[in-house]
This record gives structure tokens, sequence and C-alpha cells, in this order.
């Protein structure tokens, strides 16, 4: 089967509600605008503004970390929420997508809102994000909010889409993790879930995963995507342009990966196609 009639049939899976959707940065690069769409881009943006050492230059979780450490966690903050505060400049077809189709979860692993505002113009969803314990006196991971943004006890599971972020939301009122103080509790407790919301747990069970816009190069985001995909269902699918990493080539032949070499361009061409 062409790599095309593969994609097809993935995003036939994920409207089905047979297989979860996991989005990275180049997901929401397709909404244009100033706002960056990578892990680099958004340590660039940042050592703009504050020089980091040579060790830390080109890292975003330990450039994050030398700002928080130096600067203190409100300058970090301030300057990633600026960094997403510019206005996306199109509609995003896989946003809009998703939220025409109303899948039962969506993993969204990059800190812009543009998936939250495709939502917003549908009901019944919810949305549990990732959040720093900077400043926290309580033991929490997650936050749990409903479609109109009031903050609940946990997910529903009568939530018809639950939105999951797990490494948070980069906008006035949000939490999100980027520090490497940020992740030392998650990738201490995360091989046991404790960090991953039961009904997360419950809505993967039996689903695998189509990886859209997502990079592998990094082993944060390979801890993430290993521990969120546990026990779900076999036969997951990357949809990523190569070449790969050694790494990234490891990582999706230890999870049973389905490479697609394509880019998300693709995706999004076969979304704005005029019916009939």
């Amino acid at each position: 089967m062409a790599a095309i009639d593969m994609l097809e049939q993935a995003m036939n899976e994920v409207s089905a509600g047979k297989r979860i959707a996991y989005l990275g940065p180049e997901v929401s690069a397709l909404s244009g605008g100033g706002a960056p769409t990578s892990p680099a881009a958004l340590c660039a943006i940042i050592e703009a503004q504050v020089r980091a050492p040579r060790r830390a230059s080109g890292n975003l979780w330990s450039v994050a970390q030398y700002v928080e450490s130096r600067k203190f966690r409100a300058t970090l903050d301030t300057l990633v929420r600026d960094a997403f505060a510019p206005v996306a400049a199109f509609a995003n077809p896989v946003h809009d997508w998703l939220a025409r189709v109303r899948p039962p979860m969506v993993v969204d692993t990059w800190y812009d809102d543009g998936l939250l505002r495709a939502f917003e113009r549908v009901r019944d969803w919810g949305l549990v994000q990732g959040v720093s314990r900077n400043g926290e006196w309580i033991d929490i991971f997650t936050r749990a909010y409903d479609s109109a943004g009031t903050e609940v006890g946990e997910a529903s599971p009568d939530w018809k889409t639950l939105l999951y972020k797990p490494h948070g939301l980069a906008r006035p009122g949000a939490s999100f993790l980027i520090s490497d103080s940020d992740y030392v509790e998650v990738l201490t407790e995360i091989d046991i879930q404790r960090p991953i919301p039961e009904e997360v747990q419950r809505r993967r069970t039996g689903r695998p995963l189509l990886f859209l816009g997502c990079r592998f190069d990094d082993q944060m985001l390979r801890t993430f995507a290993r521990q969120i995909g546990k026990r779900s269902a076999e036969g997951h699918v990357a949809v990523m342009p190569g070449p790969l990493t050694r790494m990234e080539a490891r990582f999706l032949d230890e999870l049973g990966i389905t490479w697609l070499d394509l880019p998300v361009a693709a995706l999004s061409e076969m979304l704005t196609v005029p019916e009939g």
C-alpha cells in the first residue's frame, strides 16, 4: 500500500475513534504566524533575550532551566508566553478536521493553543494539561478544565473528546513544563504512569497512535511518546519526512511504528481538497 493510502486509512481510523492523533509542533506550523514551531525555534527566541552558557545553548530544556535559575520563573514564563502570543495567520486544517470528527482523545505535545481554539466552536469536550510544579505546594501533575474553561477535579468520562496537552499550555493563566526542574519529578514517576491521568489511560487502551508533525531526536520527546503510548494497541503510524536520525530509527523500531516518509503538508493537502 502506498504511503499516502496508509495515511488516509489511519486518518479514517482517527475519525472513527479507533486511533488516537498525537500531534507535534509541525502541525501547529500549518497555522502560519510568528509563533515558534519547533523546540529549536523556541530555544532561539529565549536565547535572543537571555544569553545562555555554551554548555546549555541550543537545548530548550537546559536554556529554560538557566533562565529560571538566574532570572526567576516569572521571567521564563513571560518569555515563553510572549513567543506564543502572535496570532495564527491561517486556519489550521488538521485542528479544524479534528474538531469536526470529534475523536475520543487527541494528544497535543506543543505549547500553542491552536487546537483549543478550533474546539471552541463545538461542545462536549474537555482539556487536561501538564502543569509546572514550580511554586506549587500540592502533589499535582496535571489540571483539568471543561469546555467553558472552568477547572474541574478530573477529566470526565462523559466528555466526547479529551484534549491532552502533556507539556502544558503557553498562554496567560495556564501552566507548562519546560525547564529541566519541571521534568524531574514527572520523569521519575512517568514509568509507573502516575503523571498520566486515569481517563487518558482509559481512552488510549485498545487504540494505536497516529504521530503527526513529531520528531523523536530528543530523549525527552521519546520518553513522553513511549509512556503515553504504553498499554495502547499495536500498529502505531508516524508521518514524518526523512531522513531519520539514528535514535529516531531505533525508537520507531522499538515501538513497532510504521514510518510514512511524508511531510505534514501531505495531510493538509488531503484535508483541503474540495469535496465532490
